[in-house]
């Protein structure tokens, strides 16, 4: 983002071509500064060989490996093409930030959504689901005009996005809530089986566990996000 003074949103995997392509895309800019949104590996990895190889700041949130500067929600990273306002968004993981560009009524939304489908990793950490759908209500009261995810075309639709991105959560957690009402004696395994079907395939078991864990959390927490 930006001509002279730049932004660069999640540089991605570190990966030596991929990290040699982005420095000579901002090549000649006057300043350069890399924003993560969260610590994940396909979004933040290439942040320090970047750095160093155009003599750039890290810029994200607490708790992110290598971060030189702290941005906290309210905090401001400025471009020649407006400022990008850090907006705290937990849920996929607990330290996710968003990023209000206000002058194209824009949001960088990192993996809070992505491109395509109507869902995305919840799952992470303890109260995950309730900071997720607090998450969204969040971005559904920005007026925005269009949601940039790390991952996938722009969403040129935020309020179909949103509505159904949380229609699919609410939707995996009444699916939850029945499994616990009809088999309250089911472990985890069990429920597995009757909010996705036994055809789940056995290299999906593992992420739908973590991910079924989530919502029967949320379930007994009894949260009303």
């Amino acid at each position: 983002m930006g001509r002279r003074s730049i932004a660069v949103i999640d540089p991605g995997p570190d990966v030596e071509d991929h990290v040699r392509a982005l420095a000579s895309r901002v090549e000649g800019a006057d300043d350069v500064t890399i924003v993560l949104t969260h610590g994940h590996g396909d979004h933040a990895d290439a942040a320090p060989a970047l750095a160093e190889m155009i003599g750039a700041r890290i810029h994200g949130p607490e708790g992110v490996v290598d971060v030189d500067v702290v941005l906290c929600d309210g905090d401001t990273v400025t471009t020649d093409s407006g400022e990008l306002v850090a907006l705290h968004t937990p849920g996929h993981t607990p330290e996710h930030l968003s990023f209000v560009w206000s002058a194209r009524r824009a949001l960088f939304v990192g993996d809070l959504f992505l491109g395509v489908g109507d869902t995305t990793w919840v799952a992470e950490y303890s109260g995950c689901v309730a900071d997720y759908l607090r998450s969204i209500g969040t971005v559904r009261n920005l007026d925005l005009a269009v949601m940039y995810p790390t991952h996938g075309p722009p969403l040129v639709d935020p309020t179909e996005a949103v509505d159904r991105f949380e229609a699919h959560r609410r939707r995996r957690i009444e699916q939850a809530r029945q499994a616990i009402s009809d088999y309250p004696e089911a472990d985890i395994e069990g429920l597995l089986d009757a909010v996705y079907g036994q055809e789940l395939p056995d290299a999906l078991r593992g992420a739908a566990r973590h991910s079924l864990s989530a919502l029967v959390e949320y379930v007994h927490d009894g949260d009303t996000s």
